[in-house]
């Protein structure tokens, strides 16, 4: 696999230049990610880092937006649309008023805005600005800070602590479960469903199924930022050692998302290395399996897995909720509500709210449990078409790029169209999806230019 032209192949790395240059939002968004969880930030940064973005843009005399970009303007808008049917109370339901679900949409349209704001600061950087190469290695190193939080959870669950914003906050507002959410740093979430308490890795990310997407969405671009440009052998070898390690998290993360995308991710490559003739990658990608398997099978991870497999504790709560959804989106089928409803029961009970016999009873959020779901049941089937529409179309815009940007980007389209029906994307996941995306889009106009002065 091919990057393209020894243009992409240098890299100014001098401090100055990173911090300081073009782009540099971009850097400090990436680089100093776990700087920004410690602080408390880890939630938030993605909305504050898209405000001097925004500012770089209007700056600009002219906003270059890329292919198919079109489709996901469309979604925004119907994002924004569907809020007017924020007092509507589909059956099985609870009733609020409606101004209590303003503050859940506007978070979310507001997450919406700075993954279009942070997408369009990305693809208007120039090769000269920001070399894709820079792009490419902030990705591996999101990946390397992912797989290091998975470390800690597995190994130091129980970790967490106030952060410094959180103790700025009134107790009140620090007490409310979302902020929490937002603010308080922690290493795993602690769950029973085993009989046991058993942490799933969720540090940096919040929560384990957001750790699982990232890892899968950032993964690959650890292997191109090794392979695909000349580095030292010693940064070749730390890639294999880092990909070998992430076994560990991965499975004590009991996960089954990222063990499918992980599988998929693999397949996509092999399948479109071979139809470009490279058939060796077949063996690497067997090498790699082989080990992985051994790896889980000759350690205790093996018991994970099992223990994993015999209690699918989601399964029942995901299933009430996706059907108590499409039930309800027949009385708002177009726009949808605008926002996510609390149901009036769950698979385990009737009951509207969790006892202490009973934690998961009650009160599940209709849209908490997939991308697809939340689309459909807060934005209709006008979000979902705009939706997956978008990256249905990037995928054939960019079938024809056969460099390792290229095939790494088309994984992470498709596993964005996979992941939707067991992970929610906003906030983190999107952001780098999006990342991959104008990554994409500078890898066939940089290219091309690349191409016009040789």
């Amino acid at each position: 696999m091919t990057i393209g032209s020894p243009l992409s192949a240098t890299l100014d790395t001098t401090p100055h230049r990173l911090l300081t240059g073009p782009g540099a939002a971009l850097t400090w968004l990436l680089l100093f990610f776990p700087l920004w969880w410690v602080l408390g930030l880890g939630g938030l940064i993605f909305y504050l880092a898209a405000i001097p973005m925004a500012v770089s843009l209007v700056r600009r005399r002219h906003i270059e937006v890329p292919p198919m970009f079109g489709f996901w303007l469309a979604f925004c808008l119907v994002v924004l649309v569907s809020m007017s049917a924020l007092n509507l109370d589909p059956a099985n339901t609870v009733a609020e008023n409606w101004w209590g679900r303003v503050p859940g949409a506007v978070y979310r349209a507001a997450g919406y805005l700075c993954v279009t704001v942070i997408t369009l600061y990305a693809v208007n950087l120039t090769e000269r600005e920001y070399p894709r190469r820079l792009l490419v290695n902030l990705l591996a190193w999101t990946a390397v800070v992912t797989v290091a939080g998975g470390l800690l959870g597995t190994y130091w669950g129980h970790l967490e602590f106030t952060s410094p914003v959180e103790a700025l906050l009134p107790p009140g507002v620090a007490a409310d479960g979302f902020v929490k959410s937002l603010v308080h740093p922690q290493a795993a979430q602690v769950m029973d469903f085993l009989g046991y308490e058993a942490p799933r890795p969720a540090a940096p990310w919040g929560y384990t199924n957001t750790w699982g997407n990232v890892l899968a969405i950032t993964a690959g671009w650890v292997v191109v930022a090794a392979f695909c440009f000349p580095v030292r052998w010693g940064w070749r070898l730390g890639a294999v050692a880092l990909l070998v390690i992430a076994v560990i998290p991965t499975v004590e993360s009991m996960n089954r998302g990222v063990w499918f995308n992980l599988a998929l991710g693999a397949a996509i490559v092999a399948l479109r290395m071979t139809l470009i003739g490279k058939v060796w990658i077949l063996g690497v990608l067997g090498l790699a399996g082989a080990i992985g398997l051994g790896l889980v099978l000759v350690t205790p991870l093996s018991t994970t897995v099992m223990a994993r497999l015999d209690n699918p504790h989601s399964d029942d709560g995901r299933g009430f909720a996706t059907s108590t959804a499409m039930e309800a989106i027949g009385e708002s089928p177009i726009l949808g509500f605008g926002s996510t409803r609390k149901a009036i029961g769950s698979g385990d009970s009737i009951a509207v709210g969790p006892t202490h016999d009973c934690p998961r009873c009650g009160g599940r959020t209709l849209g908490g449990n997939g991308q697809l779901w939340q689309v459909l049941f807060a934005h209709g089937l006008a979000g979902a078409v705009t939706y997956i529409g978008f990256f249905c179309a990037v995928l054939w815009r960019f079938r024809r790029d056969h460099s390792a940007i290229g095939i790494v980007g088309s994984v992470v389209m498709v596993l964005s169209l996979t992941s939707m029906f067991y992970y929610n994307a906003l906030v983190a996941p999107a952001v780098f999806t999006m990342l991959v995306y104008a990554l994409l889009w500078r890898n066939e106009r940089d290219g091309a230019l690349e191409g016009a002065r040789r």
